[in-house]
């Protein structure tokens, strides 16, 4: 279970955050961060939807905690972290930050905390006198995935035959979108969901979205 929790993340899956800009403007230090759910997916894959739970409160000084719990062995585990409010999202972003926070207590995503200073190219525009971040230029993918390969190294993500937990949230994303098993094996060709491996769930979420039916 704790692999599956911290293992490495497809390239993807990674977003990134300018931070500081250089004086000319060509380059900006990049944070890389994940999705809050990303967070929710692994999860469901390597746990289950029901082992785990999360809640959440609000400190006198107005920062968001949250409390992850996991069932581990029958027992359930928690562990807490916190998020102030974001400049994008508001109190939205303080939840979604004390989640990822939270989870990177269980290991998910921990590992790009070891990323070091990541500088890419960009485009800037100028604000007040100084150059302000736009969008990241050309040759920016390729650093970022230039990073990620030097920090995970032969690390790869889950492959072969999907477990017990991620069938069972297989099987809870397919029901959830309106559709039966049988009808999802039937497209996908396979007999049943044991015969889905880790290098077809992307296709399988992208099949789920494509037909999903209106309640």
């Amino acid at each position: 279970m704790f692999e599956k929790l911290s293992a490495p993340f497809p390239a993807s899956s990674i977003h990134w955050r300018a931070q500081t800009v250089t004086k000319d403007g060509t380059k900006a230090l990049a944070l890389a961060y994940l999705d809050a759910r990303d967070v929710m997916d692994r999860l469901d894959d390597a746990v289950g939807p029901a082992n785990w739970k999360d809640s959440y409160f609000e400190t006198a000084s107005g920062r968001t905690i949250c409390t992850l719990s996991i069932r581990v062995d029958g027992e359930w585990i928690d562990k807490s972290d916190g998020s102030g409010d974001t400049d994008v999202e508001g109190e939205k972003g303080s939840i979604s930050g004390a989640l990822k926070r939270a989870g990177v207590k269980w290991g998910i995503g921990r590992y790009l905390y070891d990323l070091g200073n990541v500088w890419a190219p960009c485009e800037s525009q100028e604000f007040n006198g100084k150059p302000k971040w736009r969008k990241w230029g050309s040759g920016a993918d390729k650093t970022f995935s230039d990073a990620l390969a030097k920090l995970t190294g032969s690390q790869k993500p889950p492959s072969g035959p999907i477990t017990d937990a991620t069938r069972d949230w297989l099987a809870a994303q397919i029901t959830g979108h309106g559709l039966s098993i049988s009808e999802f094996c039937k497209a996908r060709g396979i007999a049943s969901l044991k015969d889905v491996f880790y290098e077809d769930i992307n296709d399988s979420r992208k099949w789920l979205t494509e037909n999903k039916k209106e309640n």
